[in-house]
C-alpha cells in the first residue's frame, strides 16, 4: 500500500520504516492485548510445565497479525503472496483456537488441518514457480515431475509446521531457532534467485518474532502457543521453497528437526509399528537436556542456538564456494 504512494527512489527508506513499524506494532500490541489472551493451564508431561500455568498463551496471534499488517502496508502484493498470507493466518487461527479451547484438539484433527494447508501451499507454489529443485551444495539442478514435487512439498510443509510446534517448550527457544533459520534462508536467498520482495518479507517476519521475544525471554511473561509455532513453521517452509533449494531445509532447520522431530518419529513408530526407540531419551530434546543433563532454560536456548548457527554458517559458506 505505502510502497505505491512513495517514490521509487525512497525504497530504502520505505524498507527501514517497514521494519521499524513491524517491531514497534508487535511490541505495543503485545503489551496492550496480552491480558486478553487465554491462560495456560500448565503442560502435564513437560519438564517444569506447571510453571507456565496462568501465563497468557496464544501470543502468536499478535505477532502474526502484526506481520500481515506490515506486509500489506509495505510490500508490493501479488496473488501468490496474498494466498500465502491467507494460509499463514489460517494456520495461526487453527493454533489459536486450540490454545483457547478448554479441551485440546486431537492430534489427528490438527494433523489433518496441517495437511490441508500443506496441500494448498503445494498447489500455489507450483502454479507460480518452476518445478526445478537445486541441490545447492553440489551445484546440481533437477526438473521434478509436478505430482512428485507436490507430494514432497506437502511433506516439507507438514514436517516444518509440526517440528516447530513441538520445539516450543522453553522460553525463547522456538522463536530464537526460527530467527536463525530464517536469517540463514535470507542469506541463501541473496545468493540464489529469491525475489527481493520475499527477502524483505523474511525480515518483517523476523522482527515481529523479535517483538514477541521482548516479552518471552526467560523468565517469560507470555507464550506464543500453537498460534505462533504453527505459523512460524509454515513460513519457514514457504521461505525455503522460494530459494529453489528446498533440501537445504534439513541443515538450516536441523536443531528444530531434531528437537521437535525425534518425538514425532518416536510416537509414530511406537503407535503404528510397535517399534520402541530412544527408550532412555526424553522428547522433545529440550526436555531431555533440562531434566537429565540439568541444563537451565538459558543454557538450552543458547546452546541449541549455537549449534544451529554453526551448521548454518557452514552451509552458507559451502554454497559460496
Amino acid at each position: 500500500m505505502l510502497h505505491s504512494v512513495i517514490q521509487q527512489g525512497n525504497n530504502s527508506l520505505l524498507a527501514f520504516g517497514g521494519i521499524l513499524f513491524a517491531f514497534i506494532v508487535t511490541v505495543f500490541a503485545t503489551a496492550k492485548l496480552c491480558n486478553y489472551l487465554p491462560k495456560d493451564g500448565g503442560r502435564e508431561y513437560a519438564h517444569d510445565g506447571k510453571l507456565s500455568a496462568g501465563k497468557p498463551r496464544g501470543a502468536g496471534i499478535i505477532f502474526v497479525l502484526a506481520f500481515v499488517l506490515a506486509t500489506v502496508l509495505f510490500v508490493p502484493m501479488n496473488a501468490e503472496l496474498i494466498i500465502y498470507l491467507i494460509l499463514i493466518v489460517i494456520s495461526m487461527m487453527t493454533g489459536f483456537l486450540d490454545d483457547a479451547s478448554k479441551t485440546p484438539w486431537g492430534e489427528y484433527k490438527k494433523g489433518f488441518l496441517d495437511l490441508c494447508v500443506a496441500a494448498l501451499v503445494a498447489f500455489t507454489f507450483l502454479k507460480y514457480n518452476a518445478n526445478v529443485v537445486e541441490f545447492a551444495l553440489f551445484d546440481v539442478k533437477y526438473v521434478v515431475h509436478p505430482a512428485l514435487y507436490a507430494f514432497l512439498i506437502i511433506v516439507l510443509v507438514w514436517t516444518s509446521v509440526n517440528v516447530t510446534n513441538c520445539a516450543d517448550g522453553v522460553d525463547g527457544l522456538s522463536g530464537t531457532l526460527t530467527i536463525i533459520t530464517l536469517m540463514s534462508i535470507y542469506m541463501i536467498g541473496n545468493m540464489k534467485e529469491m525475489p527481493e520482495t520475499f527477502r524483505f518479507l523474511i525480515l518483517l517476519f523476523v522482527v515481529c518474532i523479535l517483538g514477541y521475544l521482548w516479552y518471552n525471554a526467560t523468565p517469560s511473561k507470555l507464550m506464543m502457543g500453537d498460534a505462533g509455532s504453527r505459523a512460524m513453521g509454515l513460513f519457514i517452509s514457504i521461505a525455503i521453497l522460494k530459494t529453489g533449494c528446498p533440501v537445504l531445509y534439513i541443515p538450516v532447520a536441523l536443531v528444530l528437526l531434531l528437537d521437535g522431530g525425534l518425538g514425532l518419529v518416536k510416537v509414530f513408530l511406537l503407535r503404528f509399528l510397535k517399534i520402541r526407540i530412544l527408550k532412555n531419551t526424553r522428547t522433545p530434546l529440550h526436555d531431555h537436556v533440562r531434566k537429565v543433563w540439568e541444563w537451565s532454560n538459558t543454557q538450552t536456548v543458547f546452546r541449541f542456538a549455537i549449534i544451529q548457527i554453526i551448521v548454518s554458517v557452514a552451509v552458507i559458506y559451502g554454497i559460496q564456494l
